[in-house]
């Protein structure tokens, strides 16, 4: 088990920020790891990688207790936080031979040049980081979180304040590495979760609300969607007035998007609707909720 997660509490005064969770990451697995600002996540993540003592409970890297032996387990660690601290009038190479020298990496200049390639430092690799913008910043963050090979990738917000086509680049990055290195990330861009991970780990309020498959999530949330097009232009009210229909979106002129608690008793609503009004259906399709759906679903309004 690379990632193990047995009751953990952190309490500041009177406010319990983590409430008791537990979970656990395998090798080989990229999980996201979600929540609205202030559920938890960092701090569950500050646990992990030993920067934070836990309140109660433990946490495990690689079968090695974090508050048994935190200078072993930061070892098997690549960790980039969320505020991804960095020494501004330091060299791009200068700072990643610095991190390389603590962790006794041997052949660093030939692992520094790889992370530079590997995170897409390479136009940037002759500047000071102060000079850099907030995107190559965050390279920099991310090859040192990778210069000593960890085992464990803990991600806070990897993708933060990247172009979209540096974040497709860091996507297939993560992606890359999560074929043999265990990944738990944290991110804001819903999108960017569903496109790396098929396993999400959901936190509000200090406690995890959601633990499956993404499709698994998907199919469980509370609520379906359902796609109709017609070959008529229909005005809203004719779909409004079913008695199944929760919400009523008009994607385009002839597309629809219907939310419902009952599925299948709206597809039958739509089509003797269609029967009785002449109207021509062009198709009928299931709509999966996306994973904003999902974790709107879980998070908004739970007291």
């Amino acid at each position: 088990m690379s990632i193990e997660v047995k009751n953990l509490v952190k309490v500041y005064g009177e406010q319990k920020a983590v409430n008791n969770i537990s979970f656990k990451v395998n090798k080989g697995e990229i999980v996201g790891f979600l929540g609205p600002n202030g559920a938890g996540k960092s701090t569950t993540m500050k646990m992990i990688t030993g920067y934070l003592q836990p309140s109660d409970g433990d946490a495990l890297v690689c079968d090695v207790n974090v508050k048994a032996d935190p200078l072993h387990t930061k070892q098997k660690i690549g960790y980039l936080p969320e505020s991804n601290s960095l020494y501004y009038e330091m060299y791009v190479k200068e700072y990643l031979e610095f991190i390389a020298e603590v962790h006794k990496v041997e052949n660093k200049k030939e692992k520094i040049a790889q992370v530079i390639q590997q995170v897409g430092l390479t136009p940037e690799a002759h500047k000071k980081i102060g000079q850099l913008s907030k995107g190559y910043k965050q390279r920099v963050g991310l090859a040192a979180a990778l210069i000593h090979d960890p085992e464990v990738l803990i991600l806070d917000e990897p993708t933060s304040g990247l172009d979209p086509n540096q974040i497709v680049e860091i996507r297939n990055v993560i992606k890359e590495l999560g074929k043999n290195k265990t990944v738990l990330f944290s991110s804001h861009i819903m999108q960017e979760v569903q496109a790396i991970c098929d396993r999400v780990i959901i936190i509000n309020k200090g406690t995890i609300v959601a633990d499956d498959k993404l499709s698994k999530l998907q199919q469980s949330s509370t609520g379906s969607k359902v796609l109709v097009q017609f070959k008529e232009a229909l005005e809203t009210e004719w779909l409004q007035r079913l008695p199944a229909a929760k919400t009523v979106s008009k994607l385009d002129t002839y597309n629809w998007e219907v939310e419902s608690e009952d599925e299948e008793t709206l597809r039958k609503q739509i089509l003797a609707m269609a029967v009785e009004n002449n109207f021509n259906i062009v198709s009928l399709q299931s709509g999966s909720k996306s994973l904003e759906d999902v974790f709107r679903n879980l998070t908004q309004n739970k007291n």
